[in-house]
């Protein structure tokens, strides 16, 4: 099945490829994608906070943020009512995304693709071509001070949950962020 709505489709990068200028001039963005069951709680939380982060560090031109589901239940629509609700009390807008599912061009266009959670993580891994297992995880090993390893999915809950979700994706986030300016933007010196 073809991925109707991959970066490469939506114009983002080219056949799954930065272009060369961006590479030889040390300009390539890194992609991280979000995965939660359908696309429209955890991981679109995790996208627009993530961005949020990114813009607030001026980072924003150089890492880019996109989240997807392991299944199609929701696709083409928007973040469920009361995680955009918890997200605006917090002055972030997901408004702008609709769900989409995972599929095979991800795993080659993006550099990490974390989980909400470890049945999350096993759909993805069934999906996962060879080559490409290490770019995934779970996206909670970010927050090493938080006791769970999983963001656990609030849909069935009321709104305390998606605060709760809101918490611990912010505490991942800034654990994230910290991991990718350490491993892609520090200047290292040569001793």
């Amino acid at each position: 099945m073809p991925c109707v709505d991959s970066l490469a489709h939506r114009g983002i990068i080219r056949a799954g490829f930065e272009t060369i200028d961006n590479v030889l001039n040390g300009n390539k963005k890194i992609k991280i994608l979000f995965v939660c069951m359908g696309n429209i709680c955890r991981s679109p939380t995790a996208e627009g906070l993530f961005r949020q982060l990114l813009l607030q560090r001026r980072l924003h031109d150089r890492i880019l943020v996109d989240s997807a589901g392991t299944h199609a239940y929701h696709v083409g629509n928007p973040p469920d009512v009361r995680a955009r609700e918890a997200a605006l009390r917090r002055g972030i807008d997901l408004g702008g995304l609709r769900a989409r599912q995972v599929c095979e061009e991800d795993f080659f266009d993006f550099d990490h693709i974390l989980a909400m959670d470890r049945s999350n993580l096993a759909d993805l891994r069934m999906q996962c071509p060879a080559g490409c297992e290490d770019k995934l995880g779970l996206f909670l090993d970010h927050a090493p001070h938080l006791e769970e390893r999983e963001v656990p999915d609030p849909y069935y809950g009321g709104p305390a949950g998606f605060d709760r979700v809101l918490d611990m994706i912010e505490e991942a986030s800034h654990g994230l962020l910290e991991y990718l300016e350490e491993r892609h933007f520090r200047i290292r010196s040569i001793s």
